[in-house]
């Protein structure tokens, strides 16, 4: 900073201010505007497009600025978090009346993106994450709070690619890294911001989270041994504390969420199945867009968490369909979403009263929402449902509360306690008293006017008002004479006299200060609610949690109605029978009616090989099944006739193909990252889909990897494959692998043109209907023929050329059943001192590359 002798006190004090916080925008109050200078000016005037003006001078130089006006800042600070921005809040907490020299000013918060709880700044259905990481060797830790909730989650994960899997599925706003973290692909990622290690001290941690959780340690909390998470939540804490200037009550535990008892799904996952963004980063013709009917805000981002994280525990699984059917019973789910309207978004109203910045309309829809308890309660007591009964329970009935809410604030306050009406006649009767003076002072007037000319006699009387001297009662000076003993004179003026009594002096003092001590009773009334409030905040926040989840359940069972779906079972045996199956998503845009596939995997069927034209609806087959097992997997029921399902433990998918260029990574190099991460990490517990492995090389090379991946899986790894391909040689698999069979989807021929039929049959597909959908996509007539001909000549020396364009098996197909346990040929003898099953998969890739050079 330069030299501030130079400048006026005020900039002085604003530089003082603006060096402890160097990386926020300050909003710096003067009077009904806050003002932003120099460098803040410039930037906020680009960002929230308002002039940037220069006025006046400090240290010689003009001072560029840009104001706005305090009362609508909010909207301000919505454009400035979208930006990635954190902006200080410089209040003035000194009087005016009182200063000698600047006000006093202090940084009363900190709006930073991960640390938003304002309704105005927040996106109502998506959850609002700061997420801490930290690192150690190789492991890593991560914490995620919610300021918006209070909810605390920590966990620990085994490597960077888990990190990043992890960072998708939160989406936080803001990420916290400890300062030794250099990874290109966490540093990527928006809203990144380096902290020192100091705050990332184990003790340190375990010391801020025991005062604010009010235990002796964290035992309770099942996060005994997760050292790094600990650390990094600890960072998380104090970054909270630093940001809000105020104590954190909503924040009340910390819950050790388990990688283990969830569905994992890697980023590549998310991104292919389409959960809750798409493939172009919108949100609509998403999963969640289409099951996400529910009826409050809260209840929306808990299915938006449920489906980003299923689980893998049958007992609760199994305990929401029971729910569902129950809700589904003479379609009781109906008068049980209705109840659920009124209900607002409690879990970020109770966070804003803990953080005592709730607004008075939080508070009118905090009284609705209890309101509507009883009838909640009634409809949830005629539901056969142990789940719900639990969920009712814990939701209770605030009859007091509704009540002393109900009483306190008005039916339709203002937005901002300042403003003055919220709270009700009747509540206070100090605040009445003082409404009725303020608002009665005029007819007060008029009344001590009529009877002071009576009692008096003096018909040039008159009750009058000026800002320097107050009330008075004016009398002509040919009249003054006769004012009566208890007139004190005030003012003499040319052609009149004016004088106080004590009775008016009296109502003098009441009637000025009368509105502004209406407003601070009302601030202290209202403070007072707060504070009542915050006394069962840990129960409002429990029936918060429980609402949230009864909305997601009566949600679940009109989907269940209304798209047709049906309850899946789950089998303990390896088992994925869908019959029926339909892709949701696909199925809503649609015009005509969707075509129903079944699906069937067992222990001694682990792998389909999937064949049939492009635009054949082989990756919609894929994807739905993903999308049958992940609904499965929430409790959902799912779009088919019927389902079994065994619970997997992952779902891997290869879809699609796409350049990474800020990571300078080709296509085919996602593609073989993506494919390694599958074959290291799958089990036979696993789904996973691949489509079209190989495509981003020559076709020897890509048939190759294809081949030796498909083999991989089916023999070492043993999942539930779905592996789509337009190698025709991989259809041989079954042959030499029984555990691996083919499907296809059907498609015919019609006057020279293709029909796709979009159903599923047994067995390999007959051709690839290449230059039919060539045709169908508007290729050239003239393009078409050419390459007919060449097809021709291709096909033409039987034994020569492989059929359709494609490349014989027999080149590249080895002698032996299992390639991964032979050692008779020349090229696997050089791995003869392995243990075959010490094979990893890019050794076995080396081995089939080298059978492929040999042949």
């Amino acid at each position: 900073m330069a030299e501030t002798s130079n400048h006026t006190p005020m900039m002085q004090q604003y530089f003082k201010i603006k060096a402890e916080h160097p990386n926020e925008l300050v909003f710096y109050r003067m009077g009904d505007f806050y003002e932003l200078f120099f460098d803040d000016a410039k930037l906020a005037s680009e960002l929230m497009g308002i002039t940037l003006t220069a006025r006046g001078k400090s240290g010689g130089e003009p001072i560029p600025m840009a104001g706005i006006p305090f009362h609508s800042a909010d909207g301000y600070l919505a454009k400035l978090v979208r930006h990635g921005q954190s902006v200080a809040i410089c209040e003035q907490t000194g009087d005016p009346a009182t200063s000698k020299g600047p006000v006093e000013r202090q940084v009363v918060r900190v709006v930073t993106p991960g640390t938003i709880s304002d309704e105005a700044l927040l996106e109502e259905h998506r959850d609002n994450l700061l997420v801490a990481v930290n690192q150690v060797n190789s492991r890593f830790g991560m914490a995620t709070l919610d300021i918006g909730s209070g909810r605390f989650q920590v966990f620990e994960v085994e490597d960077v690619s888990a990190v990043l899997s992890e960072l998708q599925r939160l989406d936080p706003a803001e990420i916290l890294i400890h300062d030794d973290i250099n990874n290109e692909h966490i540093l990527a990622r928006t809203g990144v911001r380096r902290r020192p290690p100091w705050e990332f001290e184990q003790d340190t941690a375990e010391r801020l989270l025991t005062q604010q959780f009010n235990t002796k340690d964290l035992t309770g909390f099942g996060c005994v041994g997760l050292n790094l998470a600990i650390a990094a939540a600890g960072c998380l804490l104090q970054y909270a504390q630093e940001t809000q200037r105020t104590a954190l009550p909503h924040i009340r535990s910390l819950t050790h969420e388990r990688r283990e008892d969830s569905v994992v799904l890697d980023a590549a996952t998310r991104r292919n199945l389409e959960i809750d963004t798409n493939l172009t980063g919108g949100d609509k013709h998403t999963l969640q867009w289409v099951m996400d009917k529910t009826k409050t805000a809260m209840g929306s981002r808990l299915l938006r968490r449920w489906l980003n994280r299923p689980l893998n525990d049958a007992a609760i699984l199994v305990e929401r369909q029971d729910a569902i059917r129950s809700l589904l019973h003479n379609y009781q789910f109906e008068p049980f979403r209705e109840g659920l309207k009124p209900v607002g978004d409690m879990e970020r109203i109770l966070a804003r009263i803990a953080l005592r910045s709730a607004r008075p309309r939080d508070l009118s829809r905090l009284a609705q929402s209890l309101a509507a308890l009883p009838e909640l309660q009634s409809l949830c007591a005629a539901l056969d449902a142990p789940l719900i009964t639990t969920l009712a329970k814990t939701a209770g009935v605030y009859t007091e509360l509704t009540d002393l809410l109900g009483r306190a604030i008005t039916d339709n306050p203002p937005v901002v306690i300042r403003d003055g009406s919220v709270i009700a006649e009747g509540y206070d009767a100090e605040l009445d008293e003082l409404r009725n003076i303020s608002s009665n002072a005029g007819q007060f007037l008029v009344d001590l006017e009529t009877r002071e000319k009576e009692q008096t006699g003096i018909n040039t009387l008159k009750v009058g008002y000026n800002r320097v001297h107050g009330y008075y009662i004016e009398i002509s000076k040919a009249q003054s004479h006769n004012a009566p003993a208890n007139y004190i004179r005030r003012q003499t003026l040319k052609n009149a006299e004016r004088f106080i009594t004590p009775e008016l002096k009296v109502f003098e003092d009441k009637a000025l200060s009368a509105k502004s001590r209406a407003l601070t009773r009302e601030k202290a009334l209202y403070d007072a609610l707060l504070e009542t409030l915050n006394e069962q905040l840990a129960e409002l926040q429990a029936t918060a949690s429980a609402l949230s989840e009864l909305d997601v359940l009566g949600n679940l069972a009109e989907r269940a109605e209304n798209l047709n779906l049906e309850r899946p079972e789950f089998n303990t045996t390896p088992l994925i029978q869908i019959e029926q199956g339909r892709h949701l998503v696909v199925e809503q845009v649609l015009d005509e009616p969707f075509i129903p596939n079944d699906v069937a995997f067992d222990d001694q069927r682990r792998m389909l090989i999937v064949t049939g034209p492009n635009m054949g609806g082989k990756s919609t087959y894929m994807r739905q099944t993903a999308v049958i097992v992940l609904l499965a997997h929430i409790g959902s029921y799912v779009p088919a006739k019927s389902a079994t399902i065994n619970l997997v433990d992952q779902i891997f998918t290869r879809i699609g193909s796409s350049d990474d260029l800020a990571g300078g990574r080709s296509t085919f190099m996602v593609e073989m990252t993506e494919t390694a991460n599958i074959l290291h990490n799958a089990t036979d517990k696993s789904l996973v889909l691949m489509d079209e492995i190989g495509r981003g090389t020559s076709t020897f090379d890509g048939l190759s990897l294809a081949w030796a991946s498909a083999v991989y899986l089916a023999t070492r790894v043993k999942a539930f494959t779905l592996f789509a391909t337009h190698y025709f040689e991989l259809t041989t698999l079954p042959e030499d692998y029984s555990q691996v069979h083919n499907v296809h989807l059907d498609a015919t021929e019609h006057n020279d043109h293709i029909v796709f039929l979009h159903s599923i049959k047994e067995g390999p597909a007959s051709k690839s209907y290449g230059l039919q959908v060539a045709k169908l996509a508007g290729m050239p007539d003239a393009v078409v023929q050419a390459a007919k001909h060449k097809l021709a000549s291709l096909e033409a020396p039987e034994g020569q050329q492989p059929h359709n364009g494609m490349h014989s098996s027999a080149a590249i197909a080895p002698q032996q059943p299992d390639m991964f346990t032979s050692t008779t040929h020349p090229a696997v003898t050089a791995l003869a001192d392995t243990d075959p099953d010490d094979l990893s998969p890019k050794q076995a890739l080396e081995v089939l590359y080298q059978l492929k050079k040999l042949t």
